[in-house]
């Protein structure tokens, strides 16, 4: 329930905190004292839209407080708990509105937009009045109503899987079905091309490691030419070596005959030979480490060029061939077996839709059963409102052309207010006064299944007295036994009936520059002259004190 309200700087509330008990509170005050700035700020809080002119003359900024303390399985602290926000003992909703228009909403503290805080104001508090939009008035909360108060929700949640899930299957086949389609169409190019990649059998990172072969075989290659040259000069028919081997041997004859001439000479045509013979040793060895075979490098060539010639006739990398070939594989496979997965998929379809309106076909059984008991309750209600004539109606409407998440029904409320008139939506057939009570009529029918813990009431008493009145009165105590019930009245007999009672009042500054709203709770004694100002007006009599004691001592539990 509301615990607590802090308004500060509010068109005339410069600081107001108040404190809410459960059951039914009643708001009461000579007309202008302010009693829809108090109503405006704590729309505000709920999340409804800014507005500049609500910030108090002379500040820059306003801003509301309300406390809630709620249960701890009440949805209000499940949708903070999906949407990451602290959920604490207390729920505390705050929002700032600056005069510029611009608008700060916070929940516990956490920072958040308007259209979450507003979300989350609808799970506690409702409001009604003749000049607010009311979700009750929405043909498309009817179903929930019904639901509600058929304690329907988990067979409609069941049933929003189920179609969800066929629809799904729905778009499987049919997603399936236009693949198919487009392979059948490219069926002979797909079936070739699949058997040449896989004739071709790319492989991941095979152009790359290809590519890098070439160039070592490319860069041996030029080696090779000039080792073979090398070889040549050395040990080739132009070789020097026999020449200069049979030069030292000749010298080192006739070095004998004379002694010392020639052998420096003969010493450095020895080492010269020796540096041969070893350049000869080692250009065999390199001969042999660079072995090269030109019909591997031709090899790789052509593979090169298959690889990137089917790169550019599928348009995709190189690299990307295998992927495709796997790709084009699958598709195929698709196509081949597309008949049998096609029958498979219609299978599932037609057993989920079979399903689908099993269940939806019960739950809307289900939904005219509670429809006829709901109008039943509301109807109930009807005589002491001063509604004797008038006659409320689901109109419930089952097709399965109607079929969607929430079932195969279109329900709507409507309402005959006098004998011999149309019926018709309750939003476009009641009069103001009339829809005031056949809302009240249809939330005590109702409020012991919804989930909303406070409900604020915005002089739905308007234009109605007497017996009308205290039927009112009646009916918000009834409500008030479940969910806590604030109740803006000009009824004294509404009045009368409440736990609480809080007295809206201006008071002119001293020096009458500015003017302020205040709210008190008041005692008992200051209620009874409250009560008697609301029946007798200005001037307060003591018969109308008299009618006071009455109306209190009749409406005391």
């Amino acid at each position: 329930m509301l615990s607590q309200l802090s308004i500060r700087n509010i068109v005339l509330i410069e600081h107001l905190e108040l404190e809410f008990p459960s059951g039914l509170s009643v708001l009461t005050g000579e007309t202008g004292a302010g009693k829809s700035i108090l109503l405006d700020g704590l729309s505000l809080a709920l999340g409804s839209r800014g507005d500049g002119g609500l910030v108090r003359d002379g500040q820059e900024q306003g801003s509301i407080t309300a406390v809630f303390e709620l249960d701890p399985s009440h949805p209000a602290r499940k949708f903070c708990r999906e949407n990451e926000l602290p959920d604490e003992d207390a729920l505390i909703l705050r929002r700032v509105q600056s005069g510029d228009g611009r608008t700060r909403a916070f929940v516990n503290d956490a920072a958040v937009s308007a259209t979450l805080l507003r979300k989350l104001g609808k799970l506690l508090v409702e409001i009604h009045g003749q000049h607010d939009d009311r979700a009750m008035l929405e043909a498309k909360t009817h179903k929930l109503v019904i639901d509600a108060f058929g304690e329907l929700e988990p067979k409609a949640e069941a049933l929003a899987k189920v179609w969800k899930h066929w629809r799904g299957a729905l778009g499987d086949l049919e997603d399936f079905q236009k693949k198919i389609e487009a392979a059948q169409r490219e069926g002979d190019y797909l079936r070739s091309s699949c058997d040449e990649l896989e004739k071709l059998a790319p492989e991941p990172g095979e152009e790359t490691s290809l590519a890098e072969n070439r160039q070592r075989l490319m860069r041996i290659e030029q080696i090779t030419s000039d080792l073979y040259e090398a070889h040549e000069t050395l040990s080739g028919t132009a070789s020097p070596v026999p020449t200069l081997s049979s030069l030292a041997r000749r010298l080192s004859q006739k070095q004998e005959q004379v002694p010392g001439l020639l052998d420096e000479t003969v010493e450095f045509l020895d080492q010269a030979l020796n540096a041969l013979y070893g350049a000869q040793d080692s250009l065999d060895t390199a001969r042999r480490d660079s072995e090269f075979d030109p019909v591997e490098l031709e090899n790789i060539e052509e593979r090169l060029f298959a690889l990137r010639a089917a790169s550019r006739k599928y348009s995709v990398a190189v690299e990307n061939l295998p992927d495709l070939a796997i790709r084009m594989r699958k598709d195929l496979n698709d196509l081949d077996a597309g008949e049998e997965r096609v029958d498979a998929l219609l299978a599932k379809c037609s057993e989920l839709e079979a399903r689908y309106f099993t269940l939806a076909e019960k739950l809307s059984g289900k939904r005219a059963a509670a429809g006829k008991l709901l109008c039943k309750r509301v109807m109930e209600e009807f005589p002491s409102l001063k509604l004797e004539a008038a006659q409320f109606m689901v109109e419930h409407k089952s097709s399965r052309e109607l079929a969607g998440p929430s079932g195969i029904d279109d329900i709507e409320f409507w309402v005959k207010t006098n004998p011999g008139t149309s019926a018709g939506p309750i939003a476009k057939v009641a009069s103001g006064g009339e829809l005031s009570r056949f809302l009240l009529a249809l939330k005590v029918a109702i409020f012991d299944r919804g989930t909303t813990p406070t409900l604020v009431f915005d002089e739905i008493d308007t234009g109605v007295g007497g017996a009308v009145a205290d039927a009112i009165g009646q009916r918000l105590a009834r409500l008030s036994g479940g969910v806590q019930v604030l109740s803006v009245t000009h009824a004294p007999q509404v009045a009368a009936r409440a736990n609480s009672h809080f007295l809206i009042s201006k008071q002119a500054s001293k020096n009458n520059t500015h003017v302020t709203t205040s709210v008190l709770e008041i005692s008992d004694t200051e209620r009874r002259e409250e009560i008697a100002r609301m029946l007798s007006g200005a001037t307060i009599t003591n018969e109308a004190r008299a009618a006071a004691d009455q109306l209190l001592e009749q409406s005391a539990p």
